[in-house]
């Protein structure tokens, strides 16, 4: 199963730069992710272009009003979508600043909380490759993970 990331606008602060190489170049160990940047913008056409991406993907939007789950059940998650057969591609969607749209969030699968507080973009796109690595690491049965 494919995993691809959408989220709006480069990431600029340092921290974030650094941190997205760093688990960008970790998660290439176990396939990888495909990184699919869009053009920053007001929310709707944010939304509207992550939609146009993300078509035939199992998409997943990160929301504060998500689904919020430990590392064990979003690993869980992902397997049970990879075992139904029918996923190929699941899409992982991150807004720009005004957050995702009304219809956006209807259009999806699934909403994922990292938090229930307001992330900002480029923070939750960090902690979401930082989580998808700790799941690759957790399903080879590396240590990295600690309940």
């Amino acid at each position: 199963m494919q995993i691809r990331i959408l989220y709006a606008g480069k990431p600029a602060l340092a921290y974030a730069k650094t941190g997205v190489a760093e688990y960008v170049k970790r998660l290439s160990r176990f396939g990888g992710c495909e990184m699919i940047q869009v053009k920053a913008g007001e929310s709707a056409e944010v939304s509207a272009r992550l939609l146009e991406r993300s078509q035939g993907c199992y998409r997943i939007a990160l929301d504060e009003r998500g689904e919020a789950l430990t590392t064990r059940k979003f690993t869980d998650k992902l397997q049970q979508l990879e075992l139904r057969g029918d996923v190929k591609s699941v899409a992982f969607l991150i807004g720009a600043a005004d957050g995702h749209t009304p219809e956006l969030r209807q259009a999806c699968d699934g909403l994922l909380a990292l938090s229930p507080f307001t992330l900002q973009h480029e923070l939750a796109l960090l902690v979401l490759l930082e989580q998808l690595y700790r799941v690759a690491s957790l399903r080879a049965g590396m240590p990295y993970h600690r309940d």
